[in-house]
């Protein structure tokens, strides 16, 4: 059978834990009201039939002996649906701000480490009678891209199942060692194409002294709370606005957060010369299953803070152009796997994100499907996007989700450090109809 390894990437991620937080990915799929829900029973029942499309959805990341190579994913063989999808009542009022607070909950709570990295929990409760499905997978197992491909394969009418026997035979020590020879022997000749990739991916990145961020409130070490606020705007009006600029929605995206975050601090009496923010990009080619787990690189964005909307614009969009291909590769912490992982292990990348001053912010985009989709034939009538992980001094960061025509933010932070998120949501908002607007 084939041997189905974790890559570098993906122990990266394992190891960028290191006792902190779990680095987990969500989203809330909110099914639209109607007299005759679907209940509890019905979607976990849905969810059981379904998630045999995506076989990852049955394995364990589990350790391999001495001298056989990295963890490999194997057959669950005591998997039981149940054991990962749960009900969550929504708490009164039920207005949005509950439901929020309960899917933050949600994607806070740790995925069981000795069974499949996933779960799911049926929302029910909110105000408006909606019951919402949320989905949360580990970092390990999907990037956001990837977990798109688990979502598709969930929603109506479901992914094609392969067709394979379960659970399946876990291969032999021997195989497992043979595989790892090989593996290292396909290594020992790829030394410039290693540097090359390096050179690039830490370009992308800002290279391995970049300027300073500017020293602001957006950079304090973190505590454990987080809170989330939702910005949704009009897709295309937003992307027809940028095109006429030679931009993207991405691009649009970007600017308007950089302009938000400077209102927030000039709110508080501050003021920096620009935001600098980190960008994931994607260097999967296809979204199917076949290709979960990690294939994203950094890549910084400095945006000017002076100036209208329209210059943010073109500056987000120039700089994009410049580096996008250089972050197309392997992330810096997977082509540094050896070293990165024990320094990791050991709480060096928690030091690192308390004190680094490399970038204020994070915003992760990911497109959707653009016609709407139903789950249990109820139509989902929005996405909200949700990621959890170790945040360092970093006290916001946004999650975009484009679906249906519609882009939604998610603006996540340490309450303790943003008590103004309502601010950061207004400005925002504000921007993006700024940018939406634009005329040439």
């Amino acid at each position: 059978m084939p041997i189905e390894r974790a890559s570098t990437a993906d122990r990266a991620f394992l190891a960028m834990e290191g006792g902190g937080r779990a680095e987990q990915i969500g989203v809330a799929l909110v099914l639209e009201p109607g007299p005759h829900g679907p209940d509890v029973a019905t979607l976990t029942r849905l969810v059981g039939e379904r998630l045999t499309a995506v076989p990852r959805l049955r394995q364990r990341l589990v350790p391999t002996p001495w001298g056989c190579g990295g963890p490999i994913w194997v057959d669950d063989a005591r998997f039981d649906v149940r054991r990962h999808v749960r009900h969550v009542a929504c708490p009164p009022p039920g207005d949005e701000r509950a439901f929020l607070d309960t899917v933050v909950s949600v994607v806070a709570e740790p995925v069981p480490a000795e069974a499949p990295l996933w779960s799911a929990a049926v929302v029910t409760g909110r105000a408006d009678g909606a019951t919402s499905l949320v989905v949360v997978l580990h970092h390990v197992l999907a990037d956001g891209v990837g977990g798109l491909a688990v979502l598709a394969a969930l929603v109506d009418p479901g992914g094609s199942a392969p067709a394979q026997p379960f659970p399946r035979e876990r291969p032999a020590a021997r195989e497992l060692a043979l595989d790892a020879g090989r593996t290292h022997l396909r290594s020992l000749g790829r030394g410039a194409w290693w540097l090359r990739q390096v050179r690039r991916s830490f370009a992308a990145a800002g290279g391995l002294a970049p300027p300073r961020a500017a020293p602001c409130s957006l950079l304090q070490p973190t505590g454990p709370g987080r809170a989330i606020g939702v910005v949704a705007v009009d897709g295309r009006a937003l992307r027809e606005a940028a095109h006429r600029f030679g931009a993207t929605g991405n691009d649009a995206v970007l600017a308007a957060v950089a302009g938000a975050l400077h209102r927030v601090l000039r709110g508080r009496g501050e003021a920096v010369d620009a935001v600098v923010i980190a960008v994931p990009v994607s260097g999967r080619r296809s979204d199917d299953d076949a290709s979960l787990g990690n294939l994203v690189s950094p890549m910084l964005v400095t945006v000017p803070t002076a100036g209208d909307a329209r210059s943010r614009l073109l500056a987000v969009a120039g700089q994009v152009r410049r580096h996008r291909s250089d972050a197309s590769g392997p992330p810096p912490i997977a082509l540094l796997g050896g070293l990165f992982r024990p320094l990791a292990a050991l709480g060096g990348f928690r030091w690192y994100m308390r004190h680094q001053q490399r970038l204020h912010t994070l915003v992760s985009h990911v497109r959707g499907p653009e016609e709407p989709v139903r789950l249990a034939g109820h139509r989902v009538r929005a996405a909200v996007p949700v990621a959890l992980s170790e945040s360092g001094n970093i006290t916001a960061y946004f999650e975009v989700l484009s679906y249906a025509g519609t882009v939604t933010i998610t603006a996540i932070v340490d309450p303790d450090h943003v008590p103004d998120l309502d601010v950061l949501l207004a400005g925002l908002g504000d921007e993006l109809d700024m940018l939406a607007g634009l005329e040439q």
